[in-house]
């Protein structure tokens, strides 16, 4: 190999000026070893961090390293779609989660409705109960004026009965 190709190499392997550098050490290999072009130009190549492809094209990465890159490429789309797909099963259960928690929601305010209902019902009873004793307690105190006077009006009618009864007897 020739030692100022070498040198250059390991002195700038990023620069632009590199591939014409590989090229003329490439042409200047392959005039020394006619039956090793191919594996030289390779190597060369390599050295420098450029390779061939299956289809001969000239490549900065390395045929195993493009070929990583691609599956993990499919991986990671495959990937995202995984991540898609569960998004969209989480969004629905989220939804249906939300629903029933709505509805559930309804039926405790419908339960609260109604509990309510029920004590305000009883508050009702108990306070018509207290207006139908208090109406009883009256009643019985009506009665009770309505019996004394009716005695009352008994003795004054058997008092008048008596005087005219002796009224009679004495004409």
């Amino acid at each position: 190999m020739n030692d100022t190709c070498d040198k250059e190499l390991d002195f700038i392997p990023s620069c632009p000026l590199l591939l014409r550098h590989v090229s003329s050490c490439f042409l200047l290999n392959f005039s020394k070893v006619p039956g090793r072009e191919t594996a030289m130009a390779k190597d060369i190549l390599g050295e420098a961090g450029l390779h061939f492809d299956e289809l001969n094209k000239l490549r900065v990465l390395d045929p195993d390293v493009t070929q990583q890159t691609i599956e993990l490429k499919e991986e990671c789309k495959d990937f995202v779609d995984k991540i898609g797909q569960f998004q969209k099963i989480v969004g629905g259960l989220i939804e249906l989660v939300d629903q029933l928690a709505k509805e559930a929601e309804n039926e405790k305010m419908k339960a609260i409705g109604a509990r309510n209902l029920l004590k305000s019902i009883a508050k009702q009873r108990e306070a018509q109960q207290q207006q139908l004793q208090a109406l009883i307690a009256e009643k019985k105190m009506q009665l009770e004026r309505y019996r004394v006077e009716y005695e009352a009006l008994c003795k004054v009618e058997a008092e008048q009965n008596e005087f005219i009864d002796q009224f009679i007897f004495q004409k």
